[in-house]
């Protein structure tokens, strides 16, 4: 089948999107591979379609967890078989996924970078036939980059585990010239072959707007524009009071954070996909991975700390080619805010040195122990035990993570699952307590598939349907675990801490140049590119954007705030300029014409503006100038 086929055949697409057969073409050849593709810019196809082509299969190494399942499920609902790995899932489901893998199962497997520092799971790579190496958000492997992280760094090794000869796709929708080069680098391209769109997106507009009171100018930007839209903060609770504000004046909305349950996240945004809901308010956990394309605007209350943020979150609107709102609503205090965010992302050694120390006694990790454990970890409960600022303390550990100490798993938020492992004949056989048995009976009946794989359940609908409380449900599943007819397992909305060397002395705790020093500096480059972007009203805004990209040579876009503010100048210069030149006319016709110093006089502009409109008249042969005196010709 050639790459249409399988396109039209899976996804039911005629053609493709602009770049995407140029990567699927260099994939194929057996190239190495990197694709700057926009927000949108269908980056997932490049390695699906090449996926279905190939044998063997595609390894997709990607930081997104909580987007693992839904493009596996997505996957399956177009026949095409995948697995994913983390190390957030239990034994029992690495089991069954890498069976489905030895026994030629599957085409794609997702797995965590982590992932790559287990030695048994390598051993289990290197067994497989694999045709293709994916990293997506390739970025995260750069330290120049936004989001570095440090068990990217384990990706380059994975192709000494399954062969030199695997070609490698990265992809990512935003990076630097710089971190382009170190992304190809540090993943020991051959002969790379880089697929660039440009970062423009013609049908989008950037705006900011000015305000001390922020909320007032939302209220108007909600009122100017229709249609979807997302609004972008930077704390939990500001989501809450700014969906409640939006509320209160009559604009359907709702918010959307890290700390919702599961259950709740989905439930939210399927109404807002559904146009149930027309805003979401959100912290950046919302967006990555939400195939809606009709958002037309995107509004940032609040500033991210880097241009890369704000492409990615801005780039959300208007993905359906129709004309969307990029709005940023800025105030002289966000400027400070973006300083102070350098000294909590890069606080004190000694404070970081405390919590690794801390964080080994919260968990109960002795010195020398640990390596190789994952623990959850409770970040608001650590903090108020031992009574830290939450801001510094995350950053602390995501330096140590970035140290090479521990893995900071953030993005651990998981629904519960069940897959019933007792034989279909033994199930008559059961013996089960009346509210198990009617736990037990309503799953069977709502769910599907649960003899073969893990399912997602829903405590609360089981709940409802049965009549039964959250926590009767919760018994009844943990007794059907224990009689080995179900595994179960919870929900977990905490992160966890992956110990990827045994624990240190905090006095052996090293942080080099490049994780601490190196890394603020590039911080404070970012941090500074994003103030120009939002406080600059003498340059277009897309044409600073791009340039930070690597687009030097782009020109004015004519749909920023900055470029219509200009045009309006520009235009009440011609009026001003018409007017004057007619003014000038007007008295050089009277009887005997007039002069130079009465024209000075009368004409109330400056004495360049009346010099500078007499000699264009005089060039254009309307008047003529003899000594002081001026006539119509």
């Amino acid at each position: 089948m050639t790459p249409e086929e399988v396109l039209k055949h899976h996804w039911g697409y005629n053609t493709f999107r602009p770049m995407q057969r140029d990567i699927i073409d260099s994939v194929l050849s057996g190239s190495d591979t990197l694709g700057l593709l926009p927000t949108g810019g269908g980056k997932s196809i490049t390695f699906q379609v090449p996926a279905m082509m190939l044998p063997g299969i595609t390894i997709v190494v990607t930081p997104l967890i909580s987007l693992m399942k839904d493009q596996v499920d997505n996957l399956a609902e177009r026949g095409i078989r995948a697995v994913y790995f983390h190390s957030g899932l239990s034994r029992r489901e690495t089991e069954l996924g890498l069976t489905r893998c030895r026994l030629g199962k599957v085409r794609l497997v997702y797995i965590s970078p982590e992932r790559l520092q287990n030695e048994r799971f390598i051993s289990e790579l290197r067994a497989m036939k694999v045709s293709l190496i994916v990293v997506d958000e390739a970025h995260c492997i750069s330290q120049w980059g936004y989001d570095f992280r440090p068990s990217y760094l384990k990706v380059a090794s994975l192709r000494e585990t399954v062969g030199t000869s695997v070609p490698v796709l990265a992809l990512t929708a935003s990076a630097t010239p710089e971190v382009t080069a170190d992304i190809m680098e540090r993943l020991h391209f051959r002969e790379p072959k880089v697929f660039a769109r440009s970062f423009t997106r013609e049908n989008l507009s950037y705006v900011v707007r000015y305000a001390d009171f922020k909320e007032d100018t939302l209220l108007r930007v909600m009122r100017a524009t229709s249609g979807c839209a997302i609004v972008y903060v930077r704390s939990r609770r500001r989501c809450r009071e700014i969906a409640m504000l939006l509320r209160r004046e009559g604009v359907s909305a709702d918010y959307y954070h890290a700390g919702l349950d599961p259950e709740e996240k989905e439930i939210r945004q399927n109404a807002w996909k559904a146009d149930e809901v027309r805003v979401m308010v959100a912290t950046n956990a919302f967006g990555m991975g939400i195939d809606k394309p009709d958002v037309r605007t995107v509004v940032h209350f609040d500033l991210p700390s880097s241009l890369e943020e704000y492409y990615q979150e801005a780039g959300r609107a208007g993905r359906d080619g129709r004309e969307a709102f990029a709005v940023v609503i800025a105030s002289v205090r966000d400027k400070a805010t973006l300083s102070r965010r350098l000294s909590e992302s890069f606080p004190d050694k000694d404070f970081i040195r405390k919590v690794y120390e801390l964080t080994g006694n919260y968990l109960d990790v002795a010195v020398g122990d640990g390596y190789g454990s994952v623990y959850e970890f409770n970040i608001e409960e650590f903090c108020h035990t031992y009574s830290l600022p939450p801001v510094p303390a995350q950053s602390a550990l995501r330096l140590l993570s970035r140290a090479g100490y521990l893995e900071y798993i953030e993005e651990a938020s998981s629904r519960s699952r069940l897959m019933v492992i007792m034989r279909k004949e033994e199930l008559y056989d059961l013996e089960l307590t009346e509210d198990a048995e009617e736990v037990f009976q309503y799953i069977l009946r709502s769910y599907t598939g649960l003899f073969a794989d893990y399912v997602y359940i829903s405590e609360l609908a089981i709940a409802r349907g049965t009549m039964l409380s959250s926590e009767a449900v919760y018994q009844a599943l943990l007794y059907l675990g224990r009689i080995h007819a179900v595994h179960y397992v919870p929900r977990r909305t905490t992160p966890y801490i992956y110990y990827t060397t045994s624990r240190e002395l905090p006095k052996h705790v090293m942080l080099p140049l490049e994780v601490y020093e190196r890394q603020r500096d590039r911080m404070k480059l970012r941090l500074e590119a994003m103030k120009r972007f939002a406080f600059s009203a003498d340059e277009c805004r897309v044409r600073g954007m791009l340039a930070y990209f690597g687009e030097g040579n782009a020109e004015d876009c004519g749909k920023c705030d900055v470029c219509r503010a200009k045009r309006k100048r520009s235009n009440r210069d011609a009026d001003a300029t018409e007017k004057l030149e007619k003014s000038i006319l007007y008295q050089a016709g009277h009887p005997g014409g007039s002069t130079i110093t009465s024209l000075l006089e009368n004409c109330g502009t400056t004495r360049d503006q009346t010099i500078a409109a007499i000699r264009r008249l005089a060039d254009s042969s309307l008047i003529r100038i003899e000594g002081n005196k001026i006539t119509l010709i």
